[in-house]
């Protein structure tokens, strides 16, 4: 157990400065092919609901054994070994510093007004339409964006990784991997990614939920909204969220950063109108800045918590 919390420790630390190198190879990477080609096979035909259920569950289970083998060798070797090579592994499934760069690339030309570049930046992060967003959508869909990925990029993994190492962060990572892959809901995939997008789901439920209470009880409270306020607003506007786990993140950022979540937004050309969350008051580029920092407190509290739980569960044992 203490060298499993070092190695969070240490994954911890190596994703907040160095994150993953562009140019290295990284395991998502290889899911994503390896989901990609076994869709390719099995999303056609009869009873897709079953194939992809058989998908979800060979997906996750060779990478999660794949994993406790790689593991159990290293530390069959060394326990510095064992400690390094889960660090790394931990480490390659987290995403907090690629979070706060990837905000941070649409807050510079927002900074310096340069909206049309900001537009193009925002693209490559999220799904919407953003050729005709002006300053405060830009913000909004960053903001939204940085904390849903709050807990599906960091503190979700590290709930997975407190209870089962290594192994378990790469569970998850499987499953997320293959609900934002084939968990849609349009014709091609409602059958074949139902049992990804239902078991993403129940993975996300609880961490996401720990995650926007964290974000009311530890990050700075922009509005001056009491905490009863804010706790009432966040329970009352997370559950109008279409996602059963992102409207507890999104709805704790909005009330906490005191701005708007969630209305308008287009995808392909199509109109989608999601509930809107959080105070009246239109977000602006500064919010972003206000959400990336929120984003930081919490991964480290999440952290915090999970090691001081896990050693008294230690030291009870």
């Amino acid at each position: 157990m203490p060298a499993h919390f070092i190695a969070i420790a240490i994954g911890m630390v190596l994703d907040r400065f160095i994150g993953d190198p562009p140019n290295w190879p990284h395991p998502v990477k290889w899911l994503g092919t390896t989901i990609s080609n076994l869709t390719k096979l099995l999303n056609k035909g009869r009873m897709r609901t079953i194939k992809g259920a058989i998908l979800w569950l060979l997906i996750c289970m060779t990478t999660f054994l794949l994993v406790i083998w790689l593991v159990s060798i290293a530390y069959r070797l060394h326990l510095i070994a064992g400690i390094a090579i889960e660090a790394l592994l931990i480490a390659a499934g987290l995403a907090q510093k690629s979070l706060r760069d990837a905000a941070f690339v649409v807050y510079e030309p927002l900074k310096i007004g340069d909206v049309s570049e900001a537009r193009e930046k925002l693209s490559w992060i999220v799904g919407r339409d953003t050729e005709k967003l002006d300053e405060s959508e830009i913000a909004r869909a960053t903001i939204e964006t940085v904390s849903e990925n709050t807990s599906d990029g960091i503190t979700a993994p590290l709930f997975w990784a407190f209870w089962l190492g290594a192994p378990g962060l790469w569970l998850y990572k499987a499953v997320n991997t293959l609900d934002s892959m084939i968990g849609y809901k349009d014709e091609r995939y409602r059958a074949f990614g139902k049992i990804s997008a239902h078991m993403d789901d129940l993975f996300n439920w609880i961490p996401s939920r720990i995650t926007g209470l964290l974000i009311l009880l530890f990050t700075s409270n922009e509005g001056g909204h009491s905490f009863t306020q804010r706790m009432s607003g966040w329970l009352g506007d997370a559950k109008k969220h279409m996602s059963p786990n992102s409207g507890y993140l999104e709805a704790a950022t909005a009330w906490q950063l005191n701005i708007q979540l969630g209305g308008r937004s287009t995808y392909r050309g199509v109109v989608s109108e999601r509930a809107v969350l959080g105070p009246a008051v239109i977000a602006n580029k500064e919010h972003i800045r206000s959400a990336t920092y929120q984003m930081q407190v919490v991964s480290w509290t999440f952290w915090s918590l999970g090691t001081v739980i896990g050693g008294i569960f230690y030291a009870i044992a």
